[in-house]
This record gives structure tokens, sequence and C-alpha cells, in this order.
């Protein structure tokens, strides 16, 4: 069994920026999200590198075999080359006589294209086709796919062609031709074919170098295409056709087999969506028409993600097919008969393997109850929650779901539901920073009203005794004064502003003063009839009451309340010089009572609703009010643990004008007896 003692691929934590598109574009689901932090499962990858093609963080890092690579060549043994047909695909900037010598340079006894071993490869599909003319099976030079099939589909174990990789061929080969110590260094774009254990190689390629590898052992050494004035030729033995193997269906070609679309019997499958579809589809149907599924993790071997070319894919494409085209026209009819008569030559190379299963498909299915308890952590209660996205990086919110079950996801990767949480807890800061801002708003106010409160307590106590005194000796001028008198009219108006002065001190001691609720249970009901007869009512003002009260009882300071219901039945006459309407509603809950006083008035103005409650802020004509009603009706209220709201319109384009103050009352006290100054209380 295999070690992950050195992985093949893994991932850089501090880079990585968790956007899923490596978990979405891993066939295998082996990159794992727990905590909020991505890692490879080493015994689920497959070595396909999609996640390195698709992080554009670089997050992703493979394996490195340069040190291995020196260190061979270091070592006194002879060590040759091995390059993936797909070179010209890679290296557009070198010519490739110069990338000869360029890995020459390095120090390898002699480079080698791996060409000859792709058309031994073929040539053996061909005979195992014609010699089991009713067998099923799945091409395996793809290390990645064979890979898929070893470990998601091991039913499929006994449909895998017995035949090495064109990798493994061109080795064997070389070894046979140059002896058995020989070290072997292979160079292509695959990232699979790293994991010895994957490929099943049995240690006949020493050391697996990817392009961008072979990039950095240039730079490392210092070696440039422009050391070399001329260029160099691959060593023997020479391949034909084999050199077209990169591409889609170039094992196909290269054994003399055709793609039969009307029969289906050969079928070519590549790139990721394509090559799981199609051997799941070969594993579902063991008596399909398809006798050989030739397979490719990428789109194509000149697409692995070994590679660092800019180039697209076909033009990658059509430098290969170029490559192959000019070299098997350039050859000698020497090189051509040695091509020809290379099957005879290696005719007793031994080019046959065998596989092991690697299963890792989940060792337990969880039931629905556990889907569904997982479905719901994710925000998904009904079927119209599960809009499969993606974007968690699996296809469908039931495969996350499973992923989540199996220790492979977390369920908070579901994007549409953390966006849902994002807006909530969003909402609850605004809910806050409201709060905050209305304690702040509070406390500054205090601090103002407390300022005022102790002005106003002093000026109301030093003026109240020289204007006592005053008021006192105008009556008793008025009361001699004849009625005929020039001087009565001028004492009247004396004593008039006398005592309305006397008022407005009274409603400053009122607004200054310590205030203590005292709760007993009161019928609110007669509370608001007794206000009403008692109250000063003009002719043309009616006031109804529309109870609507359960419970009529509530713990309440009944004479403070009167105050307010009396300061805002004041008001509400004020705003209608004409007569009108007032409505007092009553309405309650298990928990509290609701008292709303509707006029038909002239309404509030906009401008003037944020300061309704402020001390000395009035809108009515100079000598028809002090501007402490309503602040004192507001602190009355919050010493009550209630809620006092308005709401006017002073528009008659936008509708009947009138106002509405409403207060909510608890019914019962909820904690201790309140106590504390009117100005606290206003805040």
């Amino acid at each position: 069994m295999p070690t992950w003692d050195n992985p093949l691929i893994t991932i850089i934590g501090e880079k990585c920026r968790m956007c899923y598109a490596c978990v979405r574009e891993c066939p295998a689901k082996a990159i794992q999200v727990v905590d909020g932090q991505a890692r490879v499962i080493q015994p689920r990858c497959i070595g396909c590198g999609n996640c390195l093609r698709v992080c554009s963080q670089n997050a992703k890092q493979v394996r490195d075999d340069t040190a291995k690579a020196f260190s061979l060549l270091a070592s006194g043994e002879k060590v040759v080359a091995m390059v993936a047909p797909s070179f010209p695909a890679e290296f557009v900037d070198i010519s490739p006589d110069r990338l000869i010598s360029m890995i020459r340079a390095l120090g390898f006894d002699s480079v080698h294209e791996m060409s000859l071993g792709a058309d031994l490869v073929a040539g053996e599909y061909r005979k195992l086709l014609e010699k089991d003319p009713q067998g099923r099976y799945i091409t395996t030079p793809c290390p990645a796919a064979v890979a898929y099939v070893r470990k998601y589909h091991p039913r499929l174990m006994p449909h895998l062609a017995p035949i090495v990789s064109p990798m493994v061929a061109m080795a064997r080969v070389l070894r046979y031709e140059m002896g058995a110590d020989t070290k072997v260094v292979f160079m292509g774009p695959c990232v699979a074919k790293k994991r010895a254990s994957i490929d099943t190689t049995h240690g006949e390629v020493d050391a697996v170098l990817t392009f961008a590898e072979l990039r950095d052992m240039f730079a490392r050494r210092g070696v440039r295409p422009d050391d070399f004035a001329y260029g160099d030729r691959f060593d023997p033995p020479h391949g034909g056709i084999g050199a077209v193997f990169p591409i889609a269906g170039g094992l196909l070609q290269t054994a003399g087999l055709d793609e039969d679309l009307l029969t289906g019997e050969l079928v070519i499958a590549e790139g990721r969506g394509e090559f799981i579809e199609a051997i799941t589809e070969f594993d579902m149907t063991a008596g399909g028409d398809t006798r050989l599924l030739d397979v490719l993790s990428c789109s194509g071997c000149f697409a692995g993600p070994g590679m660092t070319s800019d180039l697209t894919m076909l033009q990658r494409r059509s430098r290969v097919s170029a490559y192959a085209r000019n070299r098997l026209g350039s050859m000698t009819d020497e090189e051509r008969a040695l091509v020809d008569g290379a099957p005879e030559t290696y005719r007793d190379l031994d080019l046959s393997r065998e596989y092991q299963a690697d299963v890792q498909t989940l060792a337990e299915i969880p039931t629905l109850q556990d889907i569904d308890e997982i479905l719901r952590r994710m925000g998904k209660y009904k079927a119209q929650d599960l809009l499969n996205c993606g974007a968690c990086g699996y296809d469908t919110c039931l495969d996350h779901a499973y992923a989540v079950f199996a220790g492979l996801a977390d369920s908070d990767m579901c994007l549409p539901h953390a966006i849902e949480q994002l807006r909530s807890a969003y909402r609850q800061l605004e809910e806050s920073h409201k709060s905050l801002e209305e304690a702040k708003e509070a406390l500054e106010r205090t601090g103002r009203l407390a300022s005022m409160g102790q002005l106003a307590a002093g000026i109301a106590h030093e003026v109240n005794n020289p204007l006592g005194t005053l008021l006192l000796h105008a009556n008793l001028l008025l009361e001699e004064c004849e009625d005929d008198s020039e001087v009565k009219a001028d004492l009247e108006t004396i004593v008039d502003q006398a005592n309305r002065c006397k008022r407005i001190i009274s409603g400053l001691l009122n607004f200054a003063r310590q205030s203590r609720v005292v709760r007993q249970p009161t019928d609110l009901s007669e509370l608001v009839e007794k206000v009403i007869r008692t109250a000063p009512t003009a002719e043309n003002v009616e006031i109804t009451v529309d109870d609507r009260l359960n419970d009529s009882i509530a713990e309440i300071d009944g004479d403070q309340i009167v105050q307010v219901l009396t300061n805002l039945l004041t008001n509400a006459q004020h705003a209608m010089p004409d007569g009108g309407t007032i409505t007092i509603t009553l309405t309650d809950t298990a928990g509290t009572v609701t008292i709303k006083v509707a006029d038909s008035g002239s309404g509030i103005a906009k401008e003037h609703m944020a300061q309704l409650f402020d001390p000395f802020f009035t809108t009515k004509q100079v000598g028809m009010g002090t501007g402490l009603g309503l602040a004192v009706t507001h602190g009355i209220i919050k010493m009550h643990r209630g809620q006092i709201s308005v709401q006017s319109n002073s528009d008659p384009a936008a509708g009947p004008t009138g106002t509405t103050f409403r207060i909510d009352l608890p019914r019962k006290e909820t904690g201790a007896p309140t106590s504390h100054g009117m100005i606290g209380a206003l805040a």
C-alpha cells in the first residue's frame, strides 16, 4: 500500500482564499475543507492537477523532483532523459535541437524522445483487441484516469487494459538497450506520473520532472538557448507516429484504430467532465457497445498541469502535430526501417502490468435523516432552497451534504446561506448601532436637560417670591380701583400677565422636581371618563371614546396619567381652533395597555416632529403655551417604562390632516418602582 510521507500536491494555507475553485474542479473530491481550511486528502488524490491549474493564488504546490534529479546526475551513474512528445507545445521559445542540447548540458548521458514507447504500447492495444474481440477495455496511458478507476470504480479493475503506459514502455526499452542499472528521468506535462504507486512503474522511472521543473533546472544551472550555436538530435532508438500520442485519440491513430461513430466500439473521452462521465457510464452499462474507452484526464497531454505555456489548446495541438509531421517527413530510410522493425526488435520486452484496487468510496452511507439534518444546517428547509448553484464547489446541494457527512466539507461553505447569515448579522449590527446612537443621544440630552433643570429650578424659586408680591399688590389695587377708572384695564393686564408667569414657573418646577411613580391597580376606562368630565372642552369640539379593552385594570400612577391625558386633550383642542373631533382609543394585550389620542386638527409640520418633546419648544402663539406640556408627558411615560409616539399629517393633499399620539404602558410593574428625576425620564 502507498505511503503519504511525501505528498504529491499540498496547499499553502496562508495563500488559500477559500474560493472553492479547487473543490469544484477536483474530479475525485480530494480537497477537504474543515474549519475554513482546505487540504488535500492524499489517498483520494488521483494527481490530475486540476487544482493546480485553477488556483489563481498559487496556493497549490506539487512535489518538486528537481533535487532528486540533481542527485542522480551527481551520482556518477548513467542517467538518461526521456522527453514527452508534448514538448513542442511547451518550449515555443526554444527550438527542439537546442532543447536537446540544453538537457544534455545538465549532465544527462543521453536524451530520448518517448514516441517509441507510444508506438510499442499502441501495438499492444491492437493485439489485445484482436486477441479478445468480445473484451471491453479502458486505456491506461493516463495515470490519473487509472487512479480514478482504482479508487472510485473498483468494479472496473478487470477492464483496465493490462498494458503499461508509454513512459514505462520507453523506460523498459532504454534499460533493455543500456543496462538494468541505467537511471531514467522523465520530463513531461503530467503531475500524476510523479506518484509511482499510482502509475505502478515498479521503479522503472527514477524521477519525474514537469516541464516547469525542467525550466527551473535550466535557470539554476545557468543553461540558456543562446549558449548553443548548433543544436542536437534525440538519441536512438527513435519512434514514429507515436509522436502524436499527446493528442486526444493519438493512441487510436498510432495503433491504426479508428473511432467509428456509427458503431461506438471505440470511444474517446478527455477532460475532467468527459472522462468522469465516460467511466461512470462504462461502469453502469456492463453490456454496452464500447469495446475500448480511451480516456485522458486532461484535454490531451499537451494540456497537463506541468505546462507553463500560454498557448491556446488549438495552438498547442497544432505545434505537436506539426513537429510529428516534420519529424516523420525528415526521417532517413535507415531510421524509418528501424522504426518499422521496432515491434520485432522488442518482441520479447514485457509491456504488461497489473493493478491493485485502492478503494476510497464512502464506507458509511448516510441516512435520509442525516442528510436532512445537514441540509438544515445549510439553511435548506424545502425543495426551493436547493439552489444547486455550485458556489461551494459541489454540483448540487445534496452532493455538498454527502461531502459534509463524509467529513470532506463544512456546512458553512454554502455561499447563499453564508450571504443570508451576513445579512442577518448586518441587520443586527444596524439595530445595535441604532440603539447605541439612541443611547448616546439620550446621554447628551440628559446632560443638557440636567443643566436646564437646575437653571429652571433656580430661576423659578428666585422669581416666584417677588412675583407673588407683585400679584398681591396688583390685586389689591384692582379691588380699590373704580369700575370707570382709566387704570383698571392696565391693572387687569398686570394681573393677567403675572398669573401667566406663575403658570410658567409652575411648569418649570414640575419639569425640574424629583418625581416618583406610585403604581396602583387602576381602572383605565373610568380614568379616561373622569378626565373627559373634568377637562374643559370647547363647544365645537367633540370627544369620543372607543373602548376595546379586554381587561381595563392596569398598575399605573393614576394622577400622572390624568396629567398626561389632560395635556394631550388640551393640545388637541388648540390644534382645532374651528372645532373638530378627538377620538380616544383604548386597546390592550396580556402585558400592555395602549391609549391613542387622535384629533382632526391642522397636524404637525414634518420639520417640527423631531423637536416635539423638547422642553420649551412650542408652535403655539405667544401666551398660549409654555412648551413644557409634551416634555412633562414624555417624562411621565418614560418613568412608567412605557413608550410614546406620534403620527401626524399637516398636508391636506396627502389626506385628512390631524395628529395621533400613541401611548403603550406595561400593565404591571416589571421591576423595582421607578423613581428618578423628570429630566432622567425625558432622556
